[in-house]
């Protein structure tokens, strides 16, 4: 088994990074550096041409999409716990993780990056706001599902819906939202970071769970 994740330190990426780290298996990460169009240059778009984290080359394939690299994770690396095994935890395991996928995750996108949807910059700013906004929201409802968690999202070993629970809380702090508003996910996110294979990929990545700024006023 010969596995190299590409991934980009903050991104979505740190989910199967984590799950690497969990799941004991030999993998050689690599990091690409957004900031720097890394994932512009030949190479890389020769591999994925759609120029996005995570990629996943397991042997002679390469991967893409978080969602497919999970499960292909899953698959082979059972004793990981990436997601339950069978039965309606599987099913409703799975099904958080595509809403987060879905739903959450280009919801943030809109308050990131709104210059991808419209180039007048005013529109950009009222997409940002409104995005924000509705973020707040959809982080409400992975706060109510962190409330439940027992003591993980998917029962009693910590999983993707956790690392992705705490992905989507950080990106909070660039949409102005405070994490620690939301208590439950903050200690989700915090003692997910705490095992000590999570804080590899958090140490490797050179992550801040917590990036919210408070608006000063002049």
């Amino acid at each position: 088994m010969s596995l190299k994740l590409y991934f980009a330190p903050g991104a979505c990426s740190f989910v199967p990074h984590c799950m690497l780290e969990l799941s004991g298996a030999a993998f050689e990460p690599v990091s690409v550096k957004l900031h720097k169009g890394e994932q512009r240059s030949a190479d890389y778009l020769a591999m994925n041409p759609r120029g996005q984290v995570p990629v996943l080359v397991d042997g002679g394939e390469v991967i893409t999409q978080i969602v497919a690299i999970l499960l292909h994770l899953d698959a082979m690396l059972p004793q990981a716990g990436i997601l339950p095994a069978s039965g309606l935890a599987r099913t409703r395991a799975l099904s958080t993780l595509a809403w987060m996928n879905n739903t959450v995750h280009p919801t943030f996108t809109h308050v990131f990056m709104p210059q991808k949807f419209t180039d007048d910059e005013g529109t950009q700013k009222v997409i940002r706001a409104f995005a924000a906004n509705s973020y707040r929201g959809l982080l409400g409802e992975i706060e109510a599902l962190a409330a439940q968690a027992a003591p993980w999202l998917t029962g009693e070993k910590p999983g993707a819906l956790d690392a992705y629970a705490l992905t989507l809380l950080r990106w909070g702090g660039y949409a102005g939202i405070d994490p620690t508003t939301f208590p439950a996910t903050w200690d989700l996110a915090q003692r997910f970071a705490a095992l000590p294979a999570v804080a590899r990929a958090v140490e490797r990545e050179k992550l801040q769970l917590n990036v919210y700024q408070p608006a000063t006023t002049a």
